[in-house]
């Protein structure tokens, strides 16, 4: 088993914990993740407890939501879950489902700690039709203030290791870089600024 797995399967029991601190801003997110999934078929990387899935999935037509550490899947599967939601053990860099086959493809605050972020995008774009949305919220600013370098260090000792960090201009950046037009951003209040984004894939 891998450290990164390790960690998060440490910390899937009190995850939610950590995240209720964020949950006004999440609260924005789902209601903007509604309006672009509605109807469609949906695929969620790192899912970790399920928080976007299960605020979602009911206004999908089906959502698959997948994470590689087993125990955040455990967690997941906990409660009434709406009927098209199911998950799934998958690691984000090696998508085991066909060419072009979901609307949207929703990667939540994980392309920032994951060691290859650039194979995930590309795994993303091979699994996403021609015309689907990938939606990409991600935390910012890890080392923008005393206040966020602090929640870092924390995370950090704790085994959280942040392989990239950005700000409001160079995370639409990299996306860019790694194939993608931004249709819609927006930064909210949170533990760390939370961008939320939507984008497109370049033709």
């Amino acid at each position: 088993m891998s450290n990164e797995k390790r960690v998060w399967n440490f910390y899937a029991p009190v995850y939610d914990l950590f995240m209720w601190q964020n949950r006004k801003a999440y609260a924005q997110m789902y209601e903007k993740i509604r309006a672009v999934i509605k109807g469609k078929r949906v695929l969620e990387l790192c899912t970790g407890t399920g928080l976007i899935a299960k605020h979602v999935a009911s206004e999908a037509k089906e959502m698959i939501a997948t994470d590689f550490a087993e125990k955040m899947l455990q967690q997941a599967a906990k409660g009434n879950l709406p009927n098209n939601l199911s998950f799934r053990q998958v690691d984000a860099t090696k998508i085991p489902f066909d060419d072009k086959c979901f609307d949207v493809v929703i990667i939540s605050n994980a392309l920032h700690i994951i060691p290859n972020p650039q194979k995930a995008l590309s795994e993303i774009r091979r699994v996403l039709k021609p015309d689907g949305i990938l939606i990409a919220p991600n935390f910012l600013g890890h080392r923008a203030g005393k206040k966020e370098r602090f929640l870092a260090k924390i995370l950090s000792l704790a085994g959280v290791v942040f392989e990239l960090t950005w700000d409001e201009t160079t995370y639409p950046q990299f996306l860019e870089q790694n194939g993608w037009n931004v249709k819609t951003k927006e930064v909210f209040k949170a533990s760390f600024p939370l961008m939320y984004t939507e984008y497109e894939k370049k033709s």
